[in-house]
């Protein structure tokens, strides 16, 4: 998918599942938005989902529906579906990209690109990433292991660290209070 233009300017991709939504999720979105100036960000949806089972998801359609619920009261966040499923190809037209930094360590594995080489052409084919502390993961500044390859920036956002441990595999085990709900409920 390539993102469609933004009539004053910047926009930005939050790719990933959000089965289901979390309040970190738009937390993350929310901060993205306000610290890039961003006209809009998209919550990208992947009909193909590398790393896990698209039929043990819920429908893509639901899940934009439920995120578009829980964003309606900011409009520049919105819910897509996209038909890519490397972040490369997702971020395509887009000026910043957000990731956690658990996805981060997921996308320096070069077994998803066929080689090193070919993950460092990919990574730096993204925009700017806005990377989001998720303890125990480690961040590029404190572990070089993870650190990104040249030509690719990152932005650590400054996260409330209330949701560092929010996820959607916590809500489906229980934890409904982590679950985004539609603007207005609380």
């Amino acid at each position: 998918m390539v993102a469609p233009p933004s009539p004053t300017g910047r926009i930005g991709v939050y790719p990933g599942s959000f089965d289901p939504a979390t309040i970190a999720h738009v937390h993350l979105a929310t901060l993205t938005v306000e610290y890039f100036q961003l006209d809009r960000l998209d919550f990208a949806i992947s009909a193909s989902t590398l790393g896990k089972i698209d039929s043990e998801l819920g429908s893509v359609e639901t899940r934009i529906t439920d995120l578009n619920a829980a964003t309606a009261d900011n409009p520049a966040l919105m819910a897509v579906a996209t038909g890519q499923s490397l972040l490369a190809d997702i971020a395509t037209g887009y000026d910043v990209i957000v990731i956690g930094a658990d996805k981060w360590h997921q996308i320096l594995d070069p077994a998803w690109y066929g080689g090193v080489e070919e993950r460092d052409t990919a990574l730096r084919r993204l925009p700017v990433i806005a990377l989001a502390p998720r303890p125990p993961w480690t961040m590029p500044d404190d572990d070089p292991s993870v650190a990104p390859p040249a030509g690719v920036e990152i932005v650590v956002l400054e996260t409330d660290p209330a949701h560092r441990e929010v996820s959607a595999s916590g809500v489906r085990a229980g934890r409904h209070e982590w679950r985004a709900l539609p603007s207005g409920n609380s």
